[in-house]
């Protein structure tokens, strides 16, 4: 199982000329280990590419992606690295998303399929990250 990041999902709706065939050569090798993990962040972000509710849950279940819903664990250490993200001068806004998502990832300990590689191993160093140059 790993959690999908937003910008790997959008790479393929999209069909991003740079990105798109990695992100879904990436979505095919994760599929044949296992589920592919959106959360309630993931669809929130990606309802902004879709044209309806039903049109997005059609992509989604098309994809066979799995929602899970984020512990309170998880919310509370992304509280936690948000925090100290801000601590470090960070101004970013915007950026309380990415922290759900790695946070997601890290507490239950499943990797994270991302292009986004920087903040995630900065706040958490002990997350498996699946990104370009990096596979897992």
């Amino acid at each position: 199982m790993i959690l999908v990041d937003t910008c790997v999902l959008i790479d393929v709706l999209e069909d991003d000329p740079r990105w798109a065939d990695w992100s879904q050569a990436q979505l095919e090798i994760w599929s044949g280990r296992g589920p592919l993990l959106i959360n309630p962040v993931i669809y929130a972000e990606l309802a902004a590419y879709a044209s309806s509710k039903e049109a997005l849950d059609a992509e989604i279940a098309t994809a066979e992606l799995l929602m899970r819903e984020i512990a309170r664990d998880a919310l509370f250490l992304a509280g936690r690295a948000h925090a100290a993200y801000r601590a470090r001068g960070g101004t970013r806004g915007g950026v309380l998303a990415d922290f759900l998502v790695g946070a997601h990832a890290a507490i239950a300990g499943c990797p994270l399929l991302t292009r986004d590689r920087g903040r995630y191993a900065t706040y958490f160093p002990s997350l498996v990250l699946v990104s370009p140059g990096k596979q897992g």
